[in-house]
């Protein structure tokens, strides 16, 4: 099959819309949606500071390099989990991007921060529970600490469709009423924008082929067997009988979200007396979690 816009071999065949793309073609169609995705929903104004949380994942690299791409002041960081071999690899395969991309890379490894990696502590709540909170203090805490204006994060369509299909099955109205392509800054909290919104995880393996971009391909161990990855599948099945699925089931979750936005109890935050950060009580879930007792310093030193 040929390109849809010229006479060079396809390199996809794009299901939704239907049409087979060169490279260059397919490269061009992917940034314009990703431009397109930050000015739908005003993620970002041209003169904001960025920083690209990266896991040495095909999507937060992607993120990284198509946002250096059209423009934006870019920074990353990258979380070392403290997961054995896993998060050595995750460690330098970031290193080899930023690199690549010529932008500033920021590590904080959790297992020297705080005397465990992830896995290793005793504890009821599951493991990517606490994961989840440990990875959105950090980066928050180091994006206001450092003075970022956004953090962007690699979550697609197919991420974002199966976490809603995930609450509505459980009808988790408070977490519903929240999401989003943007997360608006608020106080201490620096607002959270996702640029590949709208973008299919084949579309995103895609653009890394295309365009050279090495990542690492294993999986954490511990996501195995995590119900949101059965819920992916479940949408696939759905997408591949009726092209267009994904993207109409999020956009109209979009479009109906304040009625779960009215359900939004008040809460009246107050500062962590341990950290300073936002807290619904006297100390924070995560200085709670991790037993802390002193606060986390994030700044950069620049010389």
């Amino acid at each position: 099959m040929r390109c849809k816009f010229c006479e060079k071999p396809a390199f996809i065949k794009l299901h939704y819309p239907r049409m087979y793309l060169c490279p260059e073609h397919f490269t061009e169609y992917f940034e314009r949606k990703v431009k397109r995705t930050i000015e739908r929903y005003k993620l970002l104004k041209p003169d904001e500071r960025v920083l690209v949380v990266v896991s040495g994942g095909k999507d937060s690299a992607v993120t990284a390099y198509v946002l250096k791409k059209l423009g934006y002041d870019i920074e990353c960081l990258h979380i070392n989990l403290g997961i054995g071999e896993y998060s050595e690899k995750s460690e330098e395969y970031s290193k080899k991007q930023c690199e690549a991309l010529g932008v500033p890379l920021h590590i904080v490894r959790v297992k020297e921060l705080l005397g465990h990696g992830i896995g290793e502590v005793k504890t009821r709540r599951p493991t990517c529970s606490y994961c989840g909170l440990t990875k959105r203090y950090i980066f928050n805490k180091f994006a206001y600490d450092n003075g970022f204006d956004a953090v962007a994060t690699g979550h697609n369509l197919d991420d974002e469709a199966s976490f809603i299909f995930s609450n509505l099955m459980h009808w988790n109205t408070q977490y519903l009423a929240k999401q989003g392509p943007l997360i608006p800054g608020e106080g201490k909290f620096v607002k959270k924008i996702k640029p590949l919104y709208e973008l299919t995880e084949r579309e995103v393996v895609a653009y890394a082929l295309a365009n050279g971009i090495e990542y690492h391909i294993e999986e954490c161990p511990h996501a195995r067997g995590a119900t949101t990855l059965e819920f992916k599948e479940v949408l696939n099945e759905m997408e591949e009988k009726r092209p267009g699925t994904k993207i109409n089931f999020v956009k109209g979750y979009l479009r109906k979200k304040h009625i779960f936005e009215a359900e939004l109890e008040e809460v009246e935050l107050r500062e962590c007396k341990v950290c300073g950060m936002p807290s619904n009580g006297e100390v924070c879930s995560f200085c709670r979690f991790w037993y802390l007792e002193e606060p986390l310093d994030f700044r950069v030193r620049k010389d």
